[in-house]
């Protein structure tokens, strides 16, 4: 769990899912990073290479995953969204495990809120010029 998170502004409930990678040499790292306060950033889930899948914020909850950006109008993403982070550090293939764990998991949390697909984007997609994750 990170402590990472707060309440949804406004009482936004999700319409997005932004997808990320880590960015980071291994899991270990991607998750001490995303579960310290000093860092001040978190995700709802983080999945690992393998497909292995970890809760950090409640889905009711505001995580920081987005930081600048906007979709559709939208400027507070990180009250509109789930954050999904898959680790990665951004020069390699995601795995057939990782992938299949990430299309499972898209499908829960969308039947959950009733996000639908053009809902579920990239990182870049929100913040462009500024990200290139996923």
């Amino acid at each position: 769990m990170s402590p990472n998170f707060g309440p949804r502004k406004g009482g936004v409930t999700p319409s997005l899912i932004v997808v990320h990678y880590t960015a980071m040499p291994n899991a270990q790292a991607a998750l001490e990073r995303l579960s310290d306060p000093a860092h001040e950033v978190s995700a709802h889930y983080f999945l690992d290479q393998s497909g292995g899948a970890v809760q950090l914020v409640p889905e009711a909850q505001r995580a920081w995953h987005a930081g600048a950006g906007a979709w559709g109008g939208c400027t507070d993403v990180n009250s509109a969204s789930i954050g999904i982070e898959l680790c990665n550090a951004g020069d390699h293939a995601f795995s057939g495990a990782q992938m299949q764990a990430l299309k499972s998991l898209l499908k829960e949390v969308m039947q959950r809120w009733g996000i639908a697909a053009q809902g579920v984007i990239g990182h870049s997609d929100m913040a462009p010029g500024r990200k290139q994750d996923p």
